[in-house]
């Protein structure tokens, strides 16, 4: 019997990036991956804890899979990261339909765990911390990733305890992987077809392993040659250390775009929030970078209406949005995470909150707006990722991550290309490849 498996993930693109190396994992136990769920013997959700009720997502996710399999023979589930690490065994004694549950430090272990089941039939949960152990065994099965644009997890864990956050108790102690075993599979993936790759972590500034800090990672990284493009996230301003400022200096592919999560305007909301920096040290490593390049731009996180803000603290955030015009970013009214600090935290009044997150997303929307406005009628750089569907219009992102669909052809995937805006929203940009539009006039 051909053994299947389907795959759905959720939250992060560190997840993304785990999924597909469970995906590389269970191919040395006979696993191929399906798109096709009607076909699958095994069903594995990967789950993120960072979002309001994750948890009650989860059983119902489930909830549909039992319905979807109710006359057929009931595929084998897992359930994988980070609400199964905060959840374990309280899974499987709530939904009896889950056969494995598995946190996201323990990846190492699933094709053990996978054929134990198979054999003996026994449910098992698996959340033990050991990064290390996980990392070792993945450095020697290849990243089979082929898509332009590739994540590389270089960092896992956080030791900065912020009040609000799940991280440290879903993902544990901050590691950082090996230079070298990095470096490797940055080259096993540019060979594969990436021409972007993306460093992510929990706090992934944070990352050093021996003497080597993120900026030498970026620096190694930009020598080889198909490597076109260069990012990372996500980042805590404390580790915005000035070697990694100075990379945007002297890189020539180190993307000008700074993702850098303030969470708060206000001094004092910070300092509820556990944050450990303030918003002079947030404004100092703005200011450098500018100082550095003009052109770099910032995107950010947002935590509104955290319990103790008052509307001068929130004035101040709103200040602070203006006076950075930060792109592409992100902003959540406060919700509680279990086990957290601010978990039994008074929350603020619904409509007041909501009328603050509405507040500052429109002032984040007009941002994107007008930034993307004032490319309209201008040539900018796209790496060419895919060809949308069966269509003639393809997907690629600016410098900034901006998405932009465009007429191209298929001999550009993967190069970067000159593409002249023709119109845009708030979230894309449309236009023509520059060679494209000239070959239409000649």
């Amino acid at each position: 019997m051909s053994k299947k498996i389907f795959v759905k993930t959720l939250g992060c693109q560190m997840n993304e990036y785990d999924s597909n190396r469970i995906l590389d994992t269970v191919k040395e136990i006979g696993f191929a991956k399906t798109e096709n769920l009607e076909e699958t013997n095994c069903y594995l959700l990967n789950t993120c804890h960072i979002r309001h009720n994750a948890k009650e997502k989860v059983y119902h996710e489930i909830g549909r899979i039992k319905k979807k399999f109710e006359f057929k023979k009931k595929p084998f589930v897992i359930v994988a990261g980070c609400v199964a690490q905060a959840e374990n065994d309280e899974m499987l004694k709530r939904e009896p339909y889950i056969d494995l549950v598995i946190g996201p430090q323990a990846y190492h272990k699933i094709n053990n765990k996978i054929e134990e089941f198979l054999n003996k039939q026994k449910k098992m949960e698996e959340t033990n911390f050991d990064a290390e152990s996980k990392f070792n065994y993945l450095n020697q099965i290849k990243n089979s990733s082929s898509k332009v644009s590739s994540f590389l997890t270089i960092q896992e864990g956080c030791d900065k305890f912020c009040h609000f956050c799940v991280v440290p108790f879903t993902r544990g102690p901050e590691y950082s992987r090996s230079f070298k075993e990095i470096i490797s599979e940055a080259k096993i993936l540019s060979q594969n077809g990436a021409r972007e790759i993306i460093l992510l972590g929990q706090n992934v500034n944070a990352y050093k392993n021996e003497n080597y800090r993120l900026s030498d990672l970026i620096f190694e990284i930009e020598k080889i040659p198909e490597i076109k493009r260069i990012r990372y996230t996500t980042s805590h301003p404390i580790d915005m250390t000035d070697d990694l400022i100075d990379a945007y200096k002297f890189s020539e592919k180190l993307m000008p775009l700074v993702h850098l999560p303030v969470q708060s305007g206000s001094d004092k909301v910070l300092k509820l929030m556990n944050r450990k920096h303030s918003i002079s040290d947030y404004l100092k490593i703005y200011e450098k970078l500018k100082t550095i390049n003009s052109n770099i731009k910032f995107s950010s996180d947002f935590i509104i209406a955290y319990p103790g803000e008052e509307e001068e603290d929130f004035n101040k955030t709103f200040d602070l949005i203006k006076k950075v015009g930060f792109i592409n970013s992100y902003s959540f009214i406060f919700s509680p995470r279990p086990g957290t600090v601010a978990s039994n935290l008074n929350l603020i009044e619904r409509q007041i909150s909501q009328n603050r997150l509405e507040k500052v997303q429109k002032e984040l929307f007009d941002n994107q707006i007008k930034v993307n406005k004032s490319l309209e009628k201008n040539e900018i750089k796209v790496l060419v990722e895919n060809r949308i569907n069966q269509s003639n219009k393809f997907f690629g992102r600016s410098e900034y991550m901006t998405s932009v669909i465009f007429d191209a052809n298929d001999n550009d995937v993967g190069n970067i290309i000159n593409v002249k805006i023709n119109n845009s929203n708030q979230n894309t940009l449309f236009g023509d490849s520059v060679k494209k539009s000239e070959q239409k006039v000649a």
